[in-house]
């Protein structure tokens, strides 16, 4: 049962990979909510911090069930507590909304500037003057790989127009023709529809194409810095 198990397989396949998809899903999710926090913060909503989910603890943003998913599934959701009574104006709600697929796209953005650097630095697999293995080397661009796929989808699939998705929050603020869609007797229901068949089906498909341009976007700089793949 145990050789079944996602971590089992995926630490015999490739442990840099899990290793990296572990920290980078965690990490992301928190960096995610703290945006929402520092962004709610400044629009004059000070519950994030009265709540005390200002914090990088993963179990106060995860909780012990999203934790305990994400030990079974590998996959994970986190949550920022915000009171939008207490927003300045009128577009705040969805400010707050977007401030953390906002934070996945900077993360993504700074994995693959670092990964830039680390095949600036070792793409010969020379790192000042002191040799680098190739599977080191491997390893760490596996890592910075990992932080763009996993935070571009993070950001894309946040951004759906689906609640309880960011980009739910941002159509119902900015949209009244959304707003008043969902909030309709039958839209509970509808919207737990879709959003089963977008995470069970759409997904999918978010995902390979997120990590295909992911693999497109890193063999470019690592092919413009070194003439190398990564």
């Amino acid at each position: 049962m145990l050789d079944r198990w996602w971590v089992a397989e995926w630490w015999a396949a490739d442990p840099a990979m899990l290793i990296s998809w572990i920290v980078w899903i965690i990490g992301s999710v928190c960096l995610h909510e703290l945006g929402h926090g520092w962004a709610a913060i400044r629009c004059g909503d000070r519950t994030p911090i009265e709540l005390g989910h200002m914090t990088w603890n993963p179990l106060v943003h995860m909780g012990p069930i999203s934790l305990g998913v994400f030990a079974l599934t590998g996959i994970t959701w986190g949550l920022m507590p915000v009171n939008p009574a207490r927003f300045r104006g009128p577009y705040d709600f969805a400010k707050v909304a977007l401030a953390g697929p906002v934070m996945n796209l900077s993360l993504a953005i700074t994995a693959l500037l670092l990964s830039g650097c680390w095949i600036g630095m070792a793409g010969g697999y020379w790192f000042n003057g002191v040799s680098v293995s190739a599977t080191l080397y491997g390893n760490v661009q596996t890592f910075f790989w990992v932080g763009v796929a996993v935070n571009l989808f993070g950001a894309a699939f946040n951004l759906l127009p689906i609640p309880p998705l960011d980009g739910s929050t941002i159509a119902r603020t900015l949209s009244p023709a959304y707003r008043e869609l969902v909030s309709r007797e039958q839209a509970p229901l509808f919207s737990a529809i879709a959003f089963a068949v977008v995470f069970v089906w759409g997904s999918q498909h978010i995902y390979d194409a997120v990590f295909g341009t992911a693999t497109a976007v890193v063999d470019y700089v690592a092919t413009a810095m070194t003439g190398r793949t990564r």
